[in-house]
């Protein structure tokens, strides 16, 4: 499902207007961003949880040539699903 798809569904769903739908979205999009940017974890009941992990640096090593480098710490974002959504889909 793409972003279009995914308007037109929440539109359907909720019997709103395409337009509302993706201000909707827009407006989901930004405030999980900002969030997710100062740290906070958001937690959607039954859904899941959205997290920002940091990945310590390490050694990795280069496949084509066996060389070693230095890969750098960076954070990522982690998705845990909830239980009501991993009972759905098993």
């Amino acid at each position: 499902m793409n972003k279009a798809e995914l308007i037109d569904a929440i539109a359907k769903k909720a019997s709103l207007k395409k337009v509302d739908a993706k201000k909707f979205y827009d407006a989901f999009l930004d405030v999980t961003s900002t969030s997710l940017v100062s740290g906070d974890k958001v937690i959607l009941f039954g859904f899941g949880t959205f997290s920002v992990v940091e990945r310590a640096a390490r050694i990795g090593r280069n496949p084509h040539t066996g060389t070693s480098m230095n890969v750098p710490a960076k954070k990522f974002v982690k998705f845990k699903a909830g239980s009501e959504l991993r009972g759905k889909i098993e």
